[in-house]
């Protein structure tokens, strides 16, 4: 069965997109410097940054390719959820802390974790901007399929439109922006999703109509049966690793009034997330119910919404559809945009920006970012074979650099830049490898393993840091006040 397009929907997403763009510019008013406009001024509150974590987390992995998950694998569609619940509760036991330190970006963090090492800090740099733009390219490419199989538009023009859409308010209003914008969008997509995975349920006459692609083995405890246990504790662990080692999650603790803030707003994240982790399941065995012979997993959501519901019921899953998208696009590309600035550009030139320019410097560095991760989007294919590739490519061994790097006061910046260039290349081989990656699962757990090990073997046979805690903080203070005096001043206010 095709699904049928219709031409309410595109108003519906070119409208959706106007109120967006109206709030980018009034909060625009408020955006003076490149702190402002990058960091929000660092001044979230708990229910601002529990809104934009929570939104940002409910992306197109979480959604469109969990529910293309349900759609195959059952309730394997939750690990998703379960993954991203247990990385955000971690990410706050192990590191909501450093918001006293005042960073600006994931790379200085790191860098600090080894002597503020500039060699460090432009490697860590350099992958995080290729993570950010994967990621970004990822929640294009989900918000593309929405809008061409809702439509009819061809899915080339659907990514351009979808990368314009969140944009367009990103450049214009900065990360203030994206935190307000999120919080309807979060309002949106939890309604969304929540009404959806019921009345999908009821339209079966109950959780006993649920099958999957995968058949009846599916349907147990986490579709352990049909997975495997490895595979499916490995594709909840790569989930995991993402948030913990993903750049934009990390924004939202610098950006944060105090630690306080960032400990509540993560523990009510973590819950939230893993009681939605169900919804996207449901919604996908409901979408194979229904109609088993869709062309692939990812059509599952805006099959239920097109030809199941009706015409203003699938409206609103369509605007719910593209908030989970463009809430977590526009938080990377603001995440691409301060790593670009505030740390590419001085490994590349030795200056850091002009403070007084760095707002139209980062207007000018999104649309550019934008671009790039739309050349990513127009040559993939699957959503979440994109994520996890990515994660376990370029991140397991950056979050291995970081835990010991924090934690074991004997690594070296040798140890940490062995870590990711292992983990990387641990990844890339097994993905090379068919039996590997059927027995693993995917790359992260021999990616995080080879890291490890090369990073306490490499940190052993090297000299220790000479720098201190304290020194390391200092340089990238000053290093931060070329771009924002305020960055220096407006640590953790607790």
């Amino acid at each position: 069965m095709d699904i049928t397009p219709h031409p309410v929907y595109l108003g519906v997403f070119i409208g959706f997109v106007v109120l967006m763009l109206v709030v980018g510019i009034l909060i625009a008013r408020r955006t003076k410097t490149g702190e402002d406009f990058l960091l929000a001024g660092r001044n979230l509150t708990t229910p601002l940054l529990l809104a934009t974590t929570l939104a940002t987390l409910v992306g197109t992995g979480s959604s469109l390719g969990a529910v293309g998950f349900g759609y195959e694998h059952g309730w394997a569609g939750a690990l998703y959820g379960i993954g991203g619940a247990t990385g955000v509760l971690l990410l706050m036991l192990l590191f909501a802390g450093v918001r006293k330190h005042g960073f600006m970006t994931y790379s200085e963090e790191v860098s600090f974790y080894y002597g503020a090492d500039r060699k460090v800090k432009g490697l860590v740099a350099v992958v995080l901007l290729l993570a950010s733009v994967g990621w970004l390219g990822a929640h294009i490419m989900g918000g593309s399929i929405y809008l061409t199989y809702l439509t009819g538009i061809d899915i080339t023009l659907s990514k351009v439109i979808v990368a314009l859409g969140f944009g367009i308010y990103t450049v214009v209003g900065g990360y203030l922006a994206v935190v307000i914008t999120d919080a309807i969008q979060g309002t949106l997509l939890f309604l969304g999703f929540t009404g959806l995975a019921v009345l999908a349920v009821v339209t079966l006459g109950g959780f006993s109509g649920l099958d999957a692609a995968s058949g009846e083995e599916a349907m147990g405890f986490l579709g352990l049966e049909a997975m495997g246990p490895l595979p499916a504790v490995s594709f909840a662990a790569v989930i995991a690793v993402g948030v913990l080692a993903t750049p934009s999650f990390r924004q939202r603790i610098y950006s944060a009034r105090n630690t306080q803030v960032v400990r509540r707003s993560f523990l009510w994240v973590a819950g939230l997330f893993a009681a939605f982790a169900v919804m996207p399941a449901l919604v996908g065995m409901a979408a194979y119910s229904l109609n088993p012979d869709l062309a692939s997993p990812d059509m599952a959501f805006p099959y239920l919404a097109t030809e199941v519901f009706p015409l203003a019921v699938g409206a609103f899953l369509l605007v719910a559809g593209l908030s989970a998208t463009m809430s977590s696009g526009d938080s990377d590309a603001v995440t691409a945009v301060t790593i670009l600035l505030r740390d590419v550009v001085q490994m590349v030139t030795g200056r850091m920006p002009k403070k007084e320019k760095m707002v139209l410097y980062s207007r000018v560095a999104l649309v550019c970012v934008l671009t790039l991760a739309l050349a990513g989007a127009l040559i993939a294919d699957t959503v979440i074979g994109y994520i996890t590739a990515m994660i376990s490519t370029i991140l397991a061994g950056l979050f291995v650099a970081s835990v010991l790097g924090r934690f074991w006061s004997r690594a070296t910046w040798q140890g940490g830049m062995a870590a990711i260039v292992a983990g990387s290349a641990t990844s890339l081989t097994v993905q090379a490898n068919d039996t590997w990656i059927e027995f693993w699962g995917g790359p992260v757990f021999p990616s995080l393993a080879v890291a490890t090990a090369a990073c306490v073997l490499v940190s052993l046979i090297t000299p220790r840091s000479q720098v201190s805690e304290q020194e390391a903080l200092d340089q990238l203070a000053a290093e931060r006040a070329q771009i924002d005096v305020g960055t220096t001043v407006r640590a953790d206010a607790s």
